[in-house]
């Protein structure tokens, strides 16, 4: 094998399948990155891919120069460290010639020790959408994919014994799409409708690894690009990129979560009776603000809603520390005054992500959850108040 790459493109690619593979195993193939290059005519490509076991990547990068096809595996890390030491060079030549790996710049040349590039388990590729095995498959244009990403996984639990909700329920109700994620004190929900689709497609769900929604995050670059979703009974997989004649950009392939969802549902609140209006930005800079006198054994801030003067207060109180008080100026506000405790990071994360300029709390009292809706209904959080 000899190639030579653009030295970004390829630094960029390595970063992301870099990403996938294992850090520890007693399997060291799995902590290796394949390297496959090809040549159709005058257009070269390379591919390269990884997978820890759980989860698969394979990505292409046509900014390189075929000069020998041919096939290399060798260590994740070191070849990410290689590549993104030479950052003076434009190019590097790639050469492979049985177990080794040569990377050379102008004036570098680092010899890699790998293993047989058949060692690395089968990654998927494009010719796994064609089985017979899948529930569902269906496009979606990439930015909206990763927008709904965005808005969830920040809700996932990050270390529980309860696995369910170490991920992110996706589901295909007919025309809707909806990811949702909880750590059982707040719950994220996003929806979207397929293009497409038809009312009478068949009700198909399954819980992604946060891992692999991550990675898929990353991938989706492009409002130009589709995503083309397949899931099965125990894998998901995910092209990005390319078309009927054309192979993917990137797919991406991940064994589901293993588990039942909670019945999320159930946890939506429909009886409440207090509904306030707010400038997202405005909301968000000062839930920052009251959050600053806070600590540890007193994290949370009081919001205090003001119905005849269309105002929310919000107040911090740290034994040793001190108080803060922000107050908001509602655009709108429904319902009896109500005081409520949250946690102000629970709340600063969903707007964070909220593109809407305008957003709706929903409240009944202090002691029950509350939601937060953006104003075109895509997106809904809701969050479990705390004791002040």
């Amino acid at each position: 094998m000899r190639v030579v790459c653009d030295r970004g493109a390829l630094l960029d690619a390595v970063n992301v399948v870099s990403s996938v593979a294992a850090s520890r195993t007693p399997k060291p193939q799995l902590t290796c990155v394949k390297l496959t290059a090809s040549r159709e005519g005058d257009a070269g490509e390379l591919t390269l891919a990884a997978t820890d076991g759980e989860i698969g990547l394979r990505l292409r990068t046509a900014r390189v120069d075929v000069q020998e096809p041919g096939e290399a595996l060798v260590p994740a890390d070191k070849l990410k460290q290689i590549v993104a030491a030479e950052d003076h060079e434009p190019t590097l030549t790639l050469e492979g010639e049985d177990r080794t790996l040569h990377v050379k710049g102008e004036n570098a040349d680092y010899t890699l020790l790998g293993y047989d590039p058949s060692d690395l388990p089968r990654v998927a590729d494009r010719s796994d959408f064609g089985s017979q095995g899948l529930k569902t498959r269906f496009d979606y244009p990439s930015d909206s994919m990763g927008d709904m990403i965005g808005m969830t996984l920040f809700a996932t639990a990050r270390e529980t014994t309860r696995y369910a909700i170490n991920g992110v329920l996706m589901r295909r109700k007919g025309k809707t799409l909806e990811m949702v994620a909880t750590d059982g004190r707040r719950l994220a929900m996003a929806k979207g409708t397929v293009p497409g689709a038809s009312k009478d497609d068949p009700d198909v769900s399954c819980i992604v690894p946060t891992k692999a929604l991550s990675l898929l995050q990353r991938l989706v670059d492009s409002e130009d690009e589709t995503v083309t979703v397949a899931v099965g009974d125990q894998k998901a997989l995910f092209a990005l990129g390319g078309g009927d004649d054309d192979a993917p950009r990137a797919v991406l392939s991940s064994s589901l979560v293993d588990g039942q969802f909670p019945p999320y549902e159930e946890a939506i609140p429909s009886d409440q009776t207090v509904k306030a209006t707010f400038d997202k930005d405005m909301l968000h800079s000062a839930v920052r603000r009251a959050a600053l006198l806070t600590n540890e054994e007193s994290k949370g801030v009081r919001l205090a809603f003001r119905g005849e003067h269309k105002q929310l207060e919000l107040s911090s109180h740290a034994p040793e520390m001190g108080e803060a008080r922000v107050n908001v100026e509602l655009k709108g506000y429904d319902g009896a005054d109500v005081e409520i405790g949250f946690n102000p990071g629970f709340i600063t994360d969903a707007l964070r992500v909220m593109h809407d300029a305008e957003v709706t709390m929903e409240l009944k009292d202090g002691r029950h959850a509350g939601v937060i809706r953006t104003s075109g209904n895509g997106f809904l959080y809701v969050v479990m108040p705390v004791t002040i």
